[in-house]
Protein backbone atom coordinates (compact mmCIF):
# COMPACT_ATOMS: atom_id res chain seq x y z
CA UNK A 1 0.00 0.00 0.00
CA UNK A 2 1.16 3.62 -0.83
CA UNK A 3 1.46 5.50 2.35
CA UNK A 4 1.25 9.60 3.42
CA UNK A 5 4.31 9.04 5.26
CA UNK A 6 3.79 12.61 7.23
CA UNK A 7 2.77 10.88 10.28
CA UNK A 8 4.82 7.49 10.32
CA UNK A 9 8.50 9.01 9.27
CA UNK A 10 9.98 12.11 8.52
CA UNK A 11 9.43 15.26 10.88
CA UNK A 12 7.07 15.02 13.56
CA UNK A 13 5.70 18.75 14.61
CA UNK A 14 6.32 19.12 10.46
CA UNK A 15 3.64 16.14 9.95
CA UNK A 16 1.15 16.59 12.91
CA UNK A 17 1.01 20.63 11.87
CA UNK A 18 0.22 19.64 8.34
CA UNK A 19 -2.56 16.83 9.43
CA UNK A 20 -3.81 19.44 12.34
CA UNK A 21 -3.99 22.62 10.68
CA UNK A 22 -6.86 21.06 8.11
CA UNK A 23 -8.63 19.34 11.09
CA UNK A 24 -9.00 22.58 13.32
CA UNK A 25 -10.21 24.81 10.02
CA UNK A 26 -13.18 21.52 9.28
CA UNK A 27 -13.83 21.71 13.15
CA UNK A 28 -14.31 26.08 12.83
CA UNK A 29 -16.43 25.52 9.69
CA UNK A 30 -18.47 22.37 11.86
CA UNK A 31 -18.24 24.55 14.53
CA UNK A 32 -20.51 27.45 12.65
CA UNK A 33 -23.45 25.14 12.15
CA UNK A 34 -24.02 26.49 16.26
CA UNK A 35 -22.49 29.30 16.21
CA UNK A 36 -23.85 31.09 13.34
CA UNK A 37 -27.37 29.54 14.43
CA UNK A 38 -26.61 31.43 17.52
CA UNK A 39 -26.21 34.53 15.80
CA UNK A 40 -28.78 34.85 13.49
CA UNK A 41 -31.58 33.57 15.88
CA UNK A 42 -30.27 35.85 18.70
CA UNK A 43 -30.64 38.84 16.13
CA UNK A 44 -33.45 38.06 14.43
CA UNK A 45 -35.48 36.38 16.65
CA UNK A 46 -35.11 37.05 20.02
CA UNK A 47 -33.69 36.74 23.23
CA UNK A 48 -35.80 33.70 24.35
CA UNK A 49 -34.94 32.04 20.98
CA UNK A 50 -31.34 32.58 21.76
CA UNK A 51 -31.66 31.00 25.34
CA UNK A 52 -33.91 28.45 23.88
CA UNK A 53 -31.05 27.38 21.68
CA UNK A 54 -28.38 27.65 23.84
CA UNK A 55 -30.73 25.57 26.56
CA UNK A 56 -30.49 22.36 24.50
CA UNK A 57 -26.85 22.46 24.35
CA UNK A 58 -26.42 20.38 26.96
CA UNK A 59 -29.05 17.82 25.93
CA UNK A 60 -27.63 17.79 22.42
CA UNK A 61 -24.05 16.98 23.76
CA UNK A 62 -25.37 13.74 25.84
CA UNK A 63 -27.12 12.78 22.22
CA UNK A 64 -24.95 13.74 19.71
CA UNK A 65 -22.15 13.25 21.28
CA UNK A 66 -23.09 9.48 22.70
CA UNK A 67 -23.47 9.03 18.93
CA UNK A 68 -20.78 10.73 16.95
CA UNK A 69 -18.07 9.14 20.71
CA UNK A 70 -19.57 5.58 18.95
CA UNK A 71 -18.04 6.33 15.19
CA UNK A 72 -15.28 7.41 16.23
CA UNK A 73 -13.82 4.46 18.23
CA UNK A 74 -15.17 2.70 15.18
CA UNK A 75 -12.47 3.94 13.31
CA UNK A 76 -9.62 3.46 15.06
CA UNK A 77 -8.74 -0.38 13.56
CA UNK A 78 -8.99 2.12 10.50
CA UNK A 79 -5.67 3.93 11.22
CA UNK A 80 -4.21 0.77 12.75
CA UNK A 81 -4.80 -1.18 9.53
CA UNK A 82 -3.00 1.50 7.98
CA UNK A 83 0.36 2.04 9.97
CA UNK A 84 0.03 -2.06 9.65
CA UNK A 85 0.18 -1.54 5.60
CA UNK A 86 -3.05 -3.89 5.83
CA UNK A 87 -4.78 -2.57 2.62
CA UNK A 88 -7.64 -4.92 2.85
CA UNK A 89 -7.90 -4.60 6.43
CA UNK A 90 -8.40 -0.86 5.88
CA UNK A 91 -11.54 -1.23 3.76
CA UNK A 92 -13.05 -4.13 5.87
CA UNK A 93 -13.05 -2.01 8.70
CA UNK A 94 -13.74 0.81 7.27
CA UNK A 95 -16.99 -0.37 5.24
CA UNK A 96 -17.80 -2.40 8.68
CA UNK A 97 -18.15 1.35 10.54
CA UNK A 98 -20.32 3.00 7.97
CA UNK A 99 -22.99 0.30 8.24
CA UNK A 100 -22.74 0.29 12.13
CA UNK A 101 -22.65 3.83 12.32
CA UNK A 102 -25.62 4.32 10.31
CA UNK A 103 -27.57 1.77 12.01
CA UNK A 104 -26.63 2.86 15.24
CA UNK A 105 -27.79 6.70 14.07
CA UNK A 106 -31.27 5.47 13.60
CA UNK A 107 -31.78 3.93 16.92
CA UNK A 108 -30.52 6.80 18.51
CA UNK A 109 -32.83 9.37 16.53
CA UNK A 110 -35.69 7.38 17.67
CA UNK A 111 -34.54 7.45 21.64
CA UNK A 112 -33.98 11.13 21.51
CA UNK A 113 -37.28 11.98 20.13
CA UNK A 114 -38.45 9.85 23.06
CA UNK A 115 -36.56 11.88 25.39
CA UNK A 116 -36.16 15.27 24.65
CA UNK A 117 -39.02 16.57 26.45
CA UNK A 118 -38.25 14.51 30.07
CA UNK A 119 -34.94 15.85 29.66
CA UNK A 120 -35.93 19.47 28.80
CA UNK A 121 -38.21 19.38 31.97
CA UNK A 122 -35.63 17.41 34.09
CA UNK A 123 -33.19 20.32 33.48
CA UNK A 124 -35.34 23.27 34.47
CA UNK A 125 -35.76 24.73 31.50
CA UNK A 126 -38.14 27.63 32.27
CA UNK A 127 -41.72 27.30 31.10
CA UNK A 128 -41.16 30.60 28.50
CA UNK A 129 -38.70 28.87 26.35
CA UNK A 130 -39.50 25.21 26.13
CA UNK A 131 -41.59 24.85 23.98
CA UNK A 132 -39.00 26.98 21.72
CA UNK A 133 -35.95 24.44 22.86
CA UNK A 134 -38.55 21.28 22.09
CA UNK A 135 -39.18 22.59 18.88
CA UNK A 136 -35.53 23.27 17.87
CA UNK A 137 -33.75 19.98 19.00
CA UNK A 138 -37.20 17.48 17.82
CA UNK A 139 -35.73 18.98 14.04
CA UNK A 140 -32.41 18.76 14.86
CA UNK A 141 -32.47 14.99 15.58
CA UNK A 142 -33.68 13.57 12.42
CA UNK A 143 -29.65 14.80 11.48
CA UNK A 144 -27.83 12.09 13.90
CA UNK A 145 -27.59 10.02 10.89
CA UNK A 146 -26.63 12.16 9.00
CA UNK A 147 -23.66 13.28 11.09
CA UNK A 148 -22.92 10.22 11.72
CA UNK A 149 -22.28 9.30 8.58
CA UNK A 150 -20.44 12.74 7.50
CA UNK A 151 -18.13 12.20 10.73
CA UNK A 152 -17.75 8.61 9.77
CA UNK A 153 -16.55 9.49 6.38
CA UNK A 154 -14.39 11.62 7.76
CA UNK A 155 -12.91 10.17 10.85
CA UNK A 156 -11.78 7.38 8.02
CA UNK A 157 -9.97 10.16 5.89
CA UNK A 158 -8.31 11.08 8.85
CA UNK A 159 -7.36 7.46 10.08
CA UNK A 160 -5.58 7.12 6.73
CA UNK A 161 -3.86 10.52 6.82
CA UNK A 162 -5.95 12.78 4.86
CA UNK A 163 -7.32 16.06 6.51
CA UNK A 164 -7.85 17.98 3.49
CA UNK A 165 -10.59 17.07 1.61
CA UNK A 166 -12.92 16.82 4.80
CA UNK A 167 -12.56 20.67 4.90
CA UNK A 168 -13.84 21.23 1.44
CA UNK A 169 -16.57 19.42 1.79
CA UNK A 170 -17.98 21.24 5.04
CA UNK A 171 -17.12 24.55 3.50
CA UNK A 172 -19.83 23.85 0.76
CA UNK A 173 -21.77 22.46 3.69
CA UNK A 174 -21.42 25.88 6.00
CA UNK A 175 -22.01 27.89 3.08
CA UNK A 176 -25.56 26.04 2.68
CA UNK A 177 -26.27 26.24 6.29
CA UNK A 178 -25.35 30.20 5.98
CA UNK A 179 -28.02 30.89 3.31
CA UNK A 180 -30.42 28.96 4.16
CA UNK A 181 -29.94 29.86 8.34
CA UNK A 182 -30.90 33.80 6.34
CA UNK A 183 -33.45 32.58 4.22
CA UNK A 184 -35.57 30.64 6.95
CA UNK A 185 -35.06 32.77 10.15
CA UNK A 186 -34.69 36.30 8.87
CA UNK A 187 -36.58 36.33 5.73
CA UNK A 188 -39.45 33.51 6.16
CA UNK A 189 -39.41 34.70 9.93
CA UNK A 190 -39.12 30.25 10.89
CA UNK A 191 -37.42 31.31 14.39
CA UNK A 192 -35.88 28.47 15.95
CA UNK A 193 -37.53 26.25 13.20
CA UNK A 194 -35.57 27.47 10.85
CA UNK A 195 -32.32 27.26 12.49
CA UNK A 196 -32.64 23.64 12.76
CA UNK A 197 -33.98 23.20 9.23
CA UNK A 198 -30.85 24.72 7.88
CA UNK A 199 -28.60 23.20 9.85
CA UNK A 200 -30.37 19.52 8.65
CA UNK A 201 -30.13 20.43 4.93
CA UNK A 202 -26.39 21.04 5.60
CA UNK A 203 -25.77 17.99 7.42
CA UNK A 204 -27.33 16.16 4.53
CA UNK A 205 -25.28 18.05 2.34
CA UNK A 206 -21.62 17.18 4.08
CA UNK A 207 -22.90 13.22 4.35
CA UNK A 208 -23.13 13.53 0.63
CA UNK A 209 -19.57 14.98 -0.61
CA UNK A 210 -17.80 13.02 2.15
CA UNK A 211 -19.43 9.58 1.25
CA UNK A 212 -19.12 10.37 -2.97
CA UNK A 213 -15.25 10.89 -1.43
CA UNK A 214 -14.94 7.85 0.73
CA UNK A 215 -16.24 5.40 -2.44
CA UNK A 216 -15.36 6.61 -5.13
CA UNK A 217 -11.75 9.01 -5.10
CA UNK A 218 -9.78 8.01 -1.42
CA UNK A 219 -7.57 5.52 -3.48
CA UNK A 220 -6.30 4.40 -0.03
CA UNK A 221 -9.63 3.09 1.12
CA UNK A 222 -11.01 0.36 -1.34
CA UNK A 223 -14.37 -0.54 -0.17
CA UNK A 224 -15.52 -3.15 -2.13
CA UNK A 225 -19.60 -4.54 -1.49
CA UNK A 226 -18.63 -7.52 0.81
CA UNK A 227 -17.03 -5.29 2.97
CA UNK A 228 -20.29 -3.22 3.44
CA UNK A 229 -22.22 -6.74 5.19
CA UNK A 230 -22.62 -6.60 8.75
CA UNK A 231 -19.75 -8.53 10.10
CA UNK A 232 -20.37 -9.58 13.75
CA UNK A 233 -16.91 -10.33 14.78
CA UNK A 234 -15.49 -6.95 13.16
CA UNK A 235 -18.51 -5.15 14.02
CA UNK A 236 -18.20 -6.20 17.46
CA UNK A 237 -14.36 -5.42 18.27
CA UNK A 238 -15.36 -1.54 16.78
CA UNK A 239 -17.86 -1.25 18.79
CA UNK A 240 -16.29 -2.57 22.07
CA UNK A 241 -13.81 0.60 21.32
CA UNK A 242 -16.54 2.84 20.71
CA UNK A 243 -18.80 2.12 23.39
CA UNK A 244 -16.14 3.80 26.19
CA UNK A 245 -15.40 7.14 24.31
CA UNK A 246 -19.63 7.25 23.73
CA UNK A 247 -19.70 6.52 27.59
CA UNK A 248 -16.63 9.28 27.89
CA UNK A 249 -19.49 11.86 26.28
CA UNK A 250 -22.66 10.86 27.57
CA UNK A 251 -21.10 11.14 31.64
CA UNK A 252 -19.78 14.51 30.64
CA UNK A 253 -22.94 15.44 28.98
CA UNK A 254 -24.89 14.38 32.07
CA UNK A 255 -22.93 16.61 33.99
CA UNK A 256 -23.45 19.65 31.71
CA UNK A 257 -26.85 18.78 31.95
CA UNK A 258 -26.78 19.10 35.99
CA UNK A 259 -24.09 22.46 35.38
CA UNK A 260 -27.48 23.64 32.73
CA UNK A 261 -29.70 23.50 35.33
CA UNK A 262 -27.61 25.44 37.94
CA UNK A 263 -27.78 28.02 34.91
CA UNK A 264 -31.19 27.90 34.02
CA UNK A 265 -31.69 29.01 38.02
CA UNK A 266 -30.49 32.20 37.47
CA UNK A 267 -33.41 33.48 34.60
CA UNK A 268 -33.37 33.91 30.82
CA UNK A 269 -30.85 36.65 30.40
CA UNK A 270 -28.03 34.36 32.40
CA UNK A 271 -28.83 31.38 30.29
CA UNK A 272 -28.16 34.03 27.15
CA UNK A 273 -24.98 35.29 28.71
CA UNK A 274 -23.71 31.61 29.56
CA UNK A 275 -24.75 30.66 26.03
CA UNK A 276 -22.94 32.94 23.91
CA UNK A 277 -20.04 32.82 26.57
CA UNK A 278 -19.96 28.77 25.66
CA UNK A 279 -19.99 29.74 22.46
CA UNK A 280 -16.93 31.47 21.85
CA UNK A 281 -15.21 28.93 24.72
CA UNK A 282 -15.76 26.55 21.86
CA UNK A 283 -14.49 29.04 19.31
CA UNK A 284 -10.95 29.38 20.86
CA UNK A 285 -11.12 25.47 21.73
CA UNK A 286 -10.32 24.51 18.27
CA UNK A 287 -6.60 24.54 17.66
CA UNK A 288 -6.24 22.09 20.91
CA UNK A 289 -8.91 19.94 19.65
CA UNK A 290 -7.51 20.06 16.22
CA UNK A 291 -4.22 18.71 17.74
CA UNK A 292 -6.20 16.67 19.67
CA UNK A 293 -7.71 15.14 16.67
CA UNK A 294 -3.56 14.68 15.23
CA UNK A 295 -3.19 12.81 18.42
CA UNK A 296 -5.71 10.18 17.74
CA UNK A 297 -4.25 9.67 14.26
CA UNK A 298 -0.61 10.05 14.54
CA UNK A 299 -0.77 7.51 17.69
CA UNK A 300 -3.24 5.06 15.93
CA UNK A 301 -0.94 4.87 12.70
CA UNK A 302 1.93 4.33 14.47
CA UNK A 303 0.74 1.74 16.79
CA UNK A 304 -0.34 0.16 14.39
CA UNK A 305 3.17 -0.06 12.93
CA UNK A 306 4.53 -1.12 15.91
CA UNK A 307 6.61 2.15 16.17
CA UNK A 308 6.87 2.80 19.62
CA UNK A 309 10.05 5.15 19.80
CA UNK A 310 8.09 7.61 17.66
CA UNK A 311 4.96 7.31 19.64
CA UNK A 312 7.19 8.38 22.87
CA UNK A 313 8.96 11.40 21.22
CA UNK A 314 5.47 12.28 19.27
CA UNK A 315 3.33 12.49 22.53
CA UNK A 316 6.04 15.00 23.45
CA UNK A 317 5.84 16.94 20.88
CA UNK A 318 2.03 17.04 20.60
CA UNK A 319 2.02 17.90 24.71
CA UNK A 320 3.88 20.85 24.28
CA UNK A 321 1.83 22.03 20.84
CA UNK A 322 -1.28 21.37 22.69
CA UNK A 323 -0.03 23.66 25.92
CA UNK A 324 1.32 26.44 23.40
CA UNK A 325 -1.50 26.62 21.67
CA UNK A 326 -3.71 26.99 25.28
CA UNK A 327 -1.58 30.10 26.33
CA UNK A 328 -2.18 31.45 23.05
CA UNK A 329 -6.24 31.15 22.85
CA UNK A 330 -6.23 31.91 26.90
CA UNK A 331 -5.45 35.30 25.85
CA UNK A 332 -7.20 35.30 22.87
CA UNK A 333 -10.95 34.62 24.75
CA UNK A 334 -9.61 37.32 27.56
CA UNK A 335 -10.04 40.07 25.37
CA UNK A 336 -11.87 39.22 21.94
CA UNK A 337 -14.10 37.21 23.89
CA UNK A 338 -16.73 40.14 25.39
CA UNK A 339 -16.74 41.52 22.01
CA UNK A 340 -17.53 38.60 20.22
CA UNK A 341 -20.72 38.26 22.54
CA UNK A 342 -22.22 40.89 21.64
CA UNK A 343 -22.48 39.29 17.93
CA UNK A 344 -25.38 37.36 19.76
CA UNK A 345 -27.57 39.91 20.50
CA UNK A 346 -29.25 43.19 18.71
CA UNK A 347 -28.82 45.72 21.47
CA UNK A 348 -26.31 45.21 24.53
CA UNK A 349 -27.60 43.56 27.58
CA UNK A 350 -25.84 44.23 30.77
CA UNK A 351 -26.60 41.40 32.72
CA UNK A 352 -26.32 38.74 29.61
CA UNK A 353 -22.76 41.10 29.08
CA UNK A 354 -21.90 40.67 33.01
CA UNK A 355 -22.59 36.57 32.89
CA UNK A 356 -20.25 36.05 29.79
CA UNK A 357 -17.66 37.93 30.90
CA UNK A 358 -17.28 36.18 34.30
CA UNK A 359 -17.04 33.05 32.74
CA UNK A 360 -14.97 34.26 30.13
CA UNK A 361 -12.35 34.93 32.25
CA UNK A 362 -12.52 32.02 34.09
CA UNK A 363 -11.80 29.72 31.62
CA UNK A 364 -8.95 32.20 30.42
CA UNK A 365 -6.80 31.32 33.66
CA UNK A 366 -7.59 27.27 33.27
CA UNK A 367 -7.07 26.46 29.53
CA UNK A 368 -3.46 24.33 29.80
CA UNK A 369 -5.87 21.68 31.35
CA UNK A 370 -8.00 20.98 28.46
CA UNK A 371 -5.09 21.21 26.07
CA UNK A 372 -3.21 18.18 28.30
CA UNK A 373 -6.96 16.50 28.40
CA UNK A 374 -7.29 16.60 24.82
CA UNK A 375 -3.93 15.22 23.70
CA UNK A 376 -3.40 12.52 26.52
CA UNK A 377 -6.90 11.24 25.94
CA UNK A 378 -6.55 10.71 22.16
CA UNK A 379 -3.14 9.76 22.69
CA UNK A 380 -4.43 6.71 24.74
CA UNK A 381 -7.82 6.72 22.18
CA UNK A 382 -5.53 6.18 19.11
CA UNK A 383 -3.66 2.82 20.76
CA UNK A 384 -6.81 1.48 21.79
CA UNK A 385 -7.20 2.22 24.88
CA UNK A 386 -10.67 3.57 25.10
CA UNK A 387 -11.18 2.73 28.63
CA UNK A 388 -9.80 5.89 29.47
CA UNK A 389 -12.70 7.73 27.76
CA UNK A 390 -15.04 6.78 30.57
CA UNK A 391 -12.59 7.29 33.46
CA UNK A 392 -12.03 10.95 32.40
CA UNK A 393 -15.35 10.99 31.64
CA UNK A 394 -16.31 10.19 35.32
CA UNK A 395 -13.73 12.79 36.05
CA UNK A 396 -15.38 15.46 34.39
CA UNK A 397 -19.16 14.69 36.04
CA UNK A 398 -17.73 14.96 39.34
CA UNK A 399 -16.08 18.16 38.47
CA UNK A 400 -19.68 19.63 36.91
CA UNK A 401 -22.08 17.74 39.49
CA UNK A 402 -19.97 19.28 42.75
CA UNK A 403 -20.23 22.76 41.13
CA UNK A 404 -24.15 22.34 40.12
CA UNK A 405 -25.23 21.27 43.37
CA UNK A 406 -22.38 22.18 45.92
CA UNK A 407 -20.56 25.40 45.34
CA UNK A 408 -23.36 26.78 43.46
CA UNK A 409 -25.38 27.35 46.91
CA UNK A 410 -22.10 28.94 48.10
CA UNK A 411 -20.59 31.37 45.97
CA UNK A 412 -23.38 31.51 43.00
CA UNK A 413 -22.81 32.02 39.49
CA UNK A 414 -19.15 32.60 40.17
CA UNK A 415 -19.11 28.53 40.77
CA UNK A 416 -20.99 27.64 37.34
CA UNK A 417 -17.78 29.61 35.70
CA UNK A 418 -15.08 27.34 37.22
CA UNK A 419 -17.24 24.12 36.50
CA UNK A 420 -15.51 23.33 32.94
CA UNK A 421 -11.82 23.86 34.62
CA UNK A 422 -12.69 21.65 37.55
CA UNK A 423 -14.10 19.11 35.23
CA UNK A 424 -10.64 19.38 33.10
CA UNK A 425 -8.34 19.03 36.12
CA UNK A 426 -10.39 15.73 37.42
CA UNK A 427 -10.28 14.55 33.96
CA UNK A 428 -6.40 14.62 33.69
CA UNK A 429 -5.11 13.35 36.88
CA UNK A 430 -6.56 9.58 36.05
CA UNK A 431 -5.69 10.14 32.28
CA UNK A 432 -2.18 10.98 33.21
CA UNK A 433 -1.49 7.99 35.61
CA UNK A 434 -2.80 5.41 32.67
CA UNK A 435 -0.92 7.86 29.99
CA UNK A 436 2.67 7.21 32.17
CA UNK A 437 1.78 3.49 32.36
CA UNK A 438 1.47 2.87 29.04
CA UNK A 439 4.37 4.77 27.96
CA UNK A 440 6.42 2.97 30.27
CA UNK A 441 4.76 -0.41 28.39
CA UNK A 442 5.27 0.72 25.14
CA UNK A 443 9.22 1.23 25.61
CA UNK A 444 9.46 -2.54 26.72
CA UNK A 445 7.45 -3.51 23.90
CA UNK A 446 5.10 -5.26 26.67
CA UNK A 447 2.17 -3.25 25.20
CA UNK A 448 2.25 -5.34 22.14
CA UNK A 449 2.79 -8.69 23.69
CA UNK A 450 -0.35 -7.97 25.89
CA UNK A 451 -2.33 -6.89 22.87
CA UNK A 452 -1.50 -9.94 20.18
CA UNK A 453 -2.33 -12.14 23.37
CA UNK A 454 -5.56 -10.36 24.01
CA UNK A 455 -6.76 -10.74 20.39
CA UNK A 456 -5.27 -14.41 19.72
CA UNK A 457 -7.91 -15.12 22.25
CA UNK A 458 -10.82 -13.53 21.26
CA UNK A 459 -9.78 -14.87 17.67
CA UNK A 460 -9.74 -11.71 15.51
CA UNK A 461 -6.26 -10.13 15.82
CA UNK A 462 -6.38 -6.62 15.61
CA UNK A 463 -4.57 -6.39 12.39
Amino acid sequence: MKKKQDMLSGSIFGGIMRFALPVMLSQLLQFNYTFVDNIIVGRYASTNALAAVGNVGAINAFVIGAALGLANGFTIPVAHAYGADDKRGVARYAGSSIVIAFLTGLVIVITAHILSTPLLKLIGTPDEIIGLSASYVNILYFAVPLQMLSNNFTAISRAVGESKKPLYFYTVSVIVNLILDLLFVKHFGWGVKGAATATLISHGVAATLTGIYIFRFNDKVDIRKEDLRLNKSVAWKQIKLGIPVSLQFTVTSIGSMALQSAVNSFGANVIAGFTAAARVENLTNIPMSGIGVASQTFTGQNFGAKNSERIIKGTGTLLIMGITASVIMSLVIRFAGPPTVSLFMSERNEEIMAAATAYIKATARCYSLVAVLLVVRNCLQGMGFTYANTIAGVGELAGRLAVAFIFKRLIGFAAVCYASPAAWLLADIPLIIIYLSKMQKTKTGEIYENRRHTEKQQGNGIV
